[in-house]
């Protein structure tokens, strides 16, 4: 569990906004070229990485994506030394007021915090009983208005500046865990797929800006053109105010999710797989879009089936992100040996036989 710990850590510690994934992209290229025969950076951004199969050529390929771009902020002004900012992503604006976060500049990060401005001198519809808009909000660095015109530039990228937090018994809490618990996830993959026999070859691919709508799942589909593909991105776990029907529990292992996006025959199987090695899962449930890269794999060529699998995690989109280690050890472990069984005959058990398929 601390080797998973240290691993999720390292991850949720590196900045990678959508769009500008650079730097978790080359922390994640140092951990998994030992791990795989290949590695390649699109040109949009994603990370491409090959573990080569030992079955005969040529061999049908797995895509496993996890998505490595992060929520945060950009800078649109500067107003007598405060910031102002628009939101990269989806963030929930009640958490932004206190927060302490980095401004990363071409000279080197500045640390700040998000400040309101006083209340009398908001507009009317904006009183103390109301979530106050992104627009009204301000980062202050501390510095003379002089020295943030001289370091700070319009466009530059505004992080959360909160380090992980260690709750105990396998909880960990840290911003980023979306998607970064799903990367720990892949690269755990490929450690247990080094002393494990697999005949299909494995792409493990890091998306890019699947924040702002899947381009880097869409391209990376296209790209590949892989035999399947299983998306790892997270999902509701239970907590405060959270519908039962709607949230999964944390620490009983990932979902199975079924919905458009999903292969309805490639989920069976995973099913039947779980079920035969007695392995924990949730069933839920989509009815339109996933919100995930799913959406955008499975659309790719003429059409690749897609596996869509969450991860448990509170309080999404918020500073204080929270996930289950044992969770991440079990999916991992789930998608490896999953992987290692499939064989020259396992597309067979997905084609479609219209006559027993339900209306």
């Amino acid at each position: 569990m601390e080797d998973t710990k240290k691993l999720v850590t390292q991850l949720v510690s590196i900045p990678g906004l959508s769009g500008h994934e650079i730097k978790i992209r080359e922390h994640l290229t140092r951990f998994w070229e030992p791990l795989t025969d290949e590695i390649q950076t699109t040109k949009l951004g994603s990370l491409h990485a090959l573990k080569k199969g030992d079955g005969v050529t040529p061999r049908k390929s797995i895509l496993i994506a996890t998505h490595m771009d992060a929520i945060g902020m950009m800078v649109t002004a500067i107003e007598d030394g405060l910031l102002r900012l628009t939101k990269i992503g989806g963030i929930d604006n009640r958490t932004l007021p206190g927060l302490p976060v980095n401004v990363h500049t071409q000279s080197g990060d500045l640390p700040g915090v998000v400040v309101l401005p006083p209340t009398h001198t908001l507009p009317d519809e904006q009183d103390s009983k109301k979530t106050i808009e992104l627009k009204y909000l301000l980062v202050d660095t501390g510095l003379s208005a002089r020295e943030v015109s001289r370091k700070v530039n319009l466009g530059d990228l505004v992080t959360f500046n909160v380090e992980a937090l260690d709750l105990g018994d396998g909880y960990l809490s840290a911003p980023y865990m979306d998607n970064r618990s799903s990367v720990a996830i892949l690269t755990q993959i490929l450690q247990i797929l080094q002393t494990r026999n697999h005949q299909w070859d494995v792409w493990a691919v890091a998306t890019a800006q699947e924040e702002i709508d899947f381009q880097g799942a869409i391209t990376s589909g296209y790209a590949l053109r892989p035999t399947i593909a299983v998306v790892v991105d997270v999902t509701f776990a239970n907590g405060p105010g959270t519908p039962s029907h709607e949230s999964f529990d944390m620490d009983k292992g990932p979902t199975f999710d079924i919905g458009p996006s999903t292969h309805p025959k490639l989920y069976q199987a995973f099913i039947d797989f779980a079920e035969k090695r007695e392995i924990s899962f949730h069933r839920g449930v989509y009815s339109r879009g996933s919100g995930t890269d799913a959406d955008g794999i499975q659309l790719a060529t003429e059409g690749i089936p897609t596996m869509l699998i969450g991860l448990p995690l509170r309080y999404i989109h918020t500073p204080v992100e929270m996930i289950q280690v044992r969770d991440i050890q079990r999916t991992a472990r789930l998608i490896a040996e999953f992987i290692e069984q499939m064989d020259d005959t396992f597309m067979d058990t997905l084609s479609w036989d219209e006559e027993s398929e339900p209306i």
